[in-house]
């Protein structure tokens, strides 16, 4: 089976912390899915921000308790990651680790990104940036949606377009975007009846009541405004002797946005009896799902590129009712799982100011993406006309439910989509097995050494034949008690090691002046550049002087 190396910061994995976001809900989902479903002999982990090892490895196997190997690969030998052939990264950073692998070589490994949200500012200059950097044909990014690839695509598109009319012709970099939807692992969201009698009876909900659920992040501005799900469902409560209960699951980041929420139901849908609750909590995030009869999540904002939550409720058996909109488009077959709602947004061009204003950083992302949302309408009627057919229908509720239940588990679930994502790094593994060999290269320009960029600055370089004299008096353990200083111990990783110290220093105390590139060649040959800043290092604080001096010069 095909494997990759997985770029592992906790941050994307970790749904137990005070803000609950859809990225990270959906990187859990897929860490739990691949360690099941992989078949991989061992797991490979890139620890990019150096976490303590224990604490990350605790992690993963709270999320899926495993038995196989990891193997762990720090940013110091990332030529292992040749092993698994694949560094998967849970964003759409191709373009920066295109150029952290050219300076080991393209062919050494693919990389495979993935979207979340395409509207913030900087996921699209990383999307832009794609076009610059050393991506091969053998990367791919992963769009969630065919609506999210469509938008990537355009996104190139424009700025090849401004590249031609500034430069005139130039050659498009092959840049592969693979739809692949987010998964989920169908079996956290079989519906119970225990806990459906449970909440029904907390929240007091009649046995002869529909129960309409929404779950997500309380979020007006970045996620959907609640007013048009409220009154969709006070003009459906108009129509029907139904009783109706709104039980809205999620949590919001201030008090604010959860009254919005919060006083949506009374104040637009008087006619419903409405319940809030934390949906971060265990138990309540998966038992919910339970106690709802009908999903309904009227998503209104550019910052969605998938839906997860509408998956979740396939899962766990319920009709839905949701808006026809980015990816939530792909999810449902209208009148077989559920009813898409359909949405009107202004024609292109009809918001300069507002990607002025998201350009120059006048307006807040969240605002950006909120005033967006203002303008985007989802047909309240056609919601209503919705809920009032499967509120008045149980056999209509049973059949689409069985039906949503079924596609989550043959299309969404872990077991099928990993299989995807195997298949993909396997096709590109081909690709780049049959290309030709592509030497490494140098660091991007848009980050080159600074003694590179900004060697104007001093007087003079340091020479490989210069030579290092040790000061009287210095020895290795003063140079090495150096090292852990205040105002040194932050940039200790950049410097020799407390060893290497010993093995360069010694030279110098044996042999008294010695050139720079003799001394550095105690150290291992690819830690010998760092062997002759480190020589300076030690000039800087008075262990070693460096002749010849250079001379100050009027320039």
């Amino acid at each position: 089976m095909s494997n990759a190396a997985i770029s592992f910061y906790s941050d994307a994995f970790q749904t137990g912390g005070a803000k609950l976001m859809g990225r990270q809900a959906a990187g859990e989902s897929f860490l739990r899915g691949f360690l099941r479903h992989s078949g991989v002999e061992q797991f490979y982990f890139c620890n990019w921000t150096n976490e303590p090892l224990a604490q990350a490895e605790a992690l993963i196997r709270r999320i899926e308790p495993v038995e196989k190997p990891f193997q762990w690969i720090g940013r110091g030998n990332m030529r292992r990651l040749s092993e698994p052939g694949c560094l998967f990264v849970s964003a759409p950073a191709n373009a920066q680790e295109a150029w952290n692998r050219r300076l080991l070589g393209a062919n050494l490994y693919s990389i495979c990104g993935l979207t979340h949200t395409t509207a913030s500012g900087g996921v699209m200059d990383a999307l832009v940036a794609m076009l610059e950097a050393p991506v091969e044909p053998w990367d791919a990014l992963i769009c969630t949606s065919r609506a999210v690839a469509e938008s990537v695509a355009l996104q190139q598109d424009l700025m090849l377009e401004y590249l031609r009319e500034r430069f005139g012709p130039i050659k498009a970099p092959q840049l592969r975007l693979e739809t692949i939807p987010l998964g989920i692992n169908a079996d956290d969201f079989t519906p119970s009846p225990q806990y459906r009698a449970e909440w029904r009876a907390k929240l007091g909900i009649e046995e002869d009541a529909i129960a309409v659920l929404y779950v997500g992040r309380f979020s007006p501005h970045a996620k959907m405004n609640p007013l048009p799900m409220a009154m969709a469902l006070e003009r459906a409560a108009q129509r029907t002797k139904r009783p109706i209960h709104w039980i809205l699951s999620g949590w919001a980041s201030n008090e604010y946005l959860h009254a919005a929420f919060a006083e949506a139901g009374p104040r637009f849908a008087p006619s419903i009896k409405t319940h809030v609750l934390d949906g971060r909590r265990p138990d309540v995030r998966f038992p919910i799902w339970s106690a709802g009869d009908i999903f309904l999540s009227l998503s209104d904002n550019i910052q969605e590129t998938f839906g997860l939550t509408p998956v979740e409720a396939m899962a766990a058996g319920l009709p839905s009712v949701i808006s026809d909109w980015d990816g939530y488009r792909d999810l449902i077959r209208h009148g077989v799982q559920g009813f898409r709602v359909p949405t009107l947004a202004p024609r292109p061009g009809g918001a300069l100011d507002l990607a002025v204003a998201h350009a120059n950083g006048w307006e807040t992302f969240d605002h950006y993406v909120g005033m967006a949302s203002q303008f985007v309408a989802v047909d309240i009627d056609a919601a209503a006309d919705a809920l009032v057919q499967l509120i008045d229908n149980e056999d209509l509720r049973r059949t689409m439910g069985a039906a949503a239940q079924e596609r989550a588990r043959t299309v969404f679930d872990w077991k099928t989509v990993i299989g995807q994502y195997q298949a993909l790094w396997a096709e590109l593994a081909a690709i780049r097995k049959a290309a030709p060999a592509r030497p490494a290269g140098g660091l991007s320009p848009w980050r080159p050494d600074p003694f590179q960029l900004f060697a104007g600055y001093p007087t003079q370089g340091l020479a490989p034949e210069a030579v290092a004299t040790l000061a009287p008096g210095a020895t290795i353990g003063a140079v090495q008690a150096m090292l852990r200083e205040p105002t040194i111990a932050y940039a200790a990783s950049t410097i020799l090691t407390a060893e290497e110290i010993a093995a360069v220093v010694g030279v110098l105390q044996k042999h008294g002046p010695t050139p720079v590139a003799v001394a550095a060649a105690a150290t291992a040959p690819s830690r010998r550049g760092v062997a002759a800043r480190s020589l300076l290092w030690m000039a800087k604080f008075g262990f070693v002087t460096i002749t010849p001096r250079p001379e100050v010069l009027d320039r």
